[in-house]
């Protein structure tokens, strides 16, 4: 990485910063999964466009990116790198490996330690870059979410990578709080990305364990993945406010606790901007009532 970023204030600077391995990064960062073509799968109908995102990305401030060779595959961190190599000295870059893709597109266990080594390698071609700043660990015991089983074996596997060089930081994809504690006996952990937002908050004791250890918590799906939140408290609110759906569900996320970061994922100039300037939006006790009752709902 090479190029300075810029020192002005950006919109991702709105929602403040958090440690993430070696390096604090915006609390508001961007999930690059939509770059890629239907169901995560093949090329973009638009591959400029998806580059003018990256590209726009960064120019609004965000320093933290998520991905993985695994999404298209190879499709996202080939966009990635044709927009944003050489990258800025204040980039960080986190991918994920554990898991592949058949000729179908369906998701498959890749958690060898050959096809966790294979992954690292292919991550670092597709981005061009020598070493990988955080690699997240995706468990497949299930594909539907996390569930109970030793992650020991590919850990210490993905451990002995970081040990070569390979990697800096190590995290945990949709684990459990029983495989954190068994992953931290083998290496530190840098972050654990599993599925929460608004509705789905079985995440919310670990969050707050995460938060006392000072260990960062990545939602995917924050703005509910494929099928968007929906919900009548979630649109009073945002009428109330004068914003999105989508920016009070940011906003929740970002008062919900510190050490959250979010990743919001968009193929849109126009949705990366609104994503980012949910960074000022400050819910009041009345807005945060009435969003804590959809998760209890």
């Amino acid at each position: 990485m090479s190029t300075t970023a810029t020192t002005a204030t950006t919109a991702a600077d709105h929602a403040g910063s958090y440690q993430l391995g070696a390096r604090r990064v915006k609390r508001l960062g961007y999930g690059a999964m939509q770059l890629a073509g239907p169901g995560v799968f093949g090329p973009p109908a638009d591959p400029d466009g998806a580059r003018a995102v990256l590209r726009e990305a960064l120019a609004l401030g965000v320093d933290h990116i998520d991905t993985s060779d695994f999404y298209g595959p190879h499709v996202t961190n080939r966009l990635i790198r044709e927009a944003l190599h050489p990258y800025p000295d204040a980039l960080t870059i986190v991918t994920k490996i554990g898991a592949r893709r058949d000729a179908a597109g369906a998701w498959l266990p890749a958690a060898s330690a050959q096809e966790l080594e294979s992954a690292v390698h292919d991550n670092l071609r597709n981005l061009g870059l020598e070493t990988l700043d955080v690699v997240n660990l995706r468990s497949m015991i299930s594909v539907h979410g996390p569930a109970e089983g030793s992650i020991e074996a590919p850990l210490a596997a993905l451990a002995k990578l970081r040990e070569r060089g390979l990697v800096r930081h190590i995290g945990l994809s949709n684990v459990t709080p029983v495989q954190l504690e068994e992953a931290r006996r083998i290496v530190p952990v840098a972050c654990v990305q599993n599925m929460y937002n608004l509705a789905h908050r079985g995440d919310d004791a670990l969050i707050d364990l995460l938060a006392r250890e000072g260990i960062a918590y990545v939602p995917f799906f924050p703005l509910g993945g494929f099928s968007p939140l929906q919900s009548d408290a979630l649109s009073a609110v945002a009428q109330r406010l004068g914003a999105s759906a989508m920016q009070v569900a940011i906003a929740w996320l970002l008062q919900r606790s510190p050490n959250i970061l979010l990743i919001p994922g968009t193929r849109s100039l126009a949705h990366l901007r609104e994503n980012l300037a949910a960074g000022r939006l400050q819910l009041d006790e009345e807005a945060l009532a009435a969003l804590d009752g959809i998760g209890a709902a």
